[in-house]
């Protein structure tokens, strides 16, 4: 039986739905024996121009991600978006491991001391911000990387 990922990503904007597409195709590319659930691609339910109840998602996911071994999280945005940080925590119920990406660039700069002087200066910090609560989900059975080749090079190690 092929090993399958799960790719968590927001897929409501001209935007994700490209971006998700564009790191799929690269997933696909270097690990072809891997099969990848892209949720925009499955049109039963994802198809916003037809009828899919709440329920209907949840369980057609939620029974996707359990036949993966592997879930890639898109970390990015102004907050982690809501049903990735759900499907984080039921891959975490399920023991099975995240692999975050979050490239927000205004993670560099951590040994600025302007950057760590403005932290004490409301609403001037100049670092983004992730909820803890998700992202130590993640780290206590995946990791988070902050750039597309490191995440896609570490997949294999999950893979293995």
């Amino acid at each position: 039986m092929s090993k399958q990922i799960y790719f968590a990503s927001p897929l409501f904007s001209d935007m994700e739905l490209h971006y998700n597409a564009y790191l799929v195709k690269k997933i696909r590319e270097m690990y072809p024996d891997v099969r990848v659930y892209l949720p925009q691609e499955q049109g039963e339910i994802n198809d916003k121009n037809s009828y899919a109840s709440s329920k209907m998602i949840a369980k057609y996911d939620t029974d996707a991600l359990l036949d993966s071994q592997l879930i890639v999280a898109i970390l990015d945005g102004v907050s982690i978006d809501v049903g990735v940080a759900s499907e984080i925590g039921v891959a975490y119920h399920a023991g099975i491991p995240v692999l975050g990406l979050f490239t927000d660039s205004r993670q560099k700069g951590a040994d600025n001391s302007q950057k760590l002087a403005a932290l004490s200066e409301a609403g001037e910090s100049q670092f983004p911000y992730v909820n803890l609560y998700t992202a130590g989900l993640i780290k206590l059975n995946g990791e988070i990387c902050n750039n597309e080749e490191q995440w896609l090079e570490t997949i294999k190690t999950y893979l293995a």
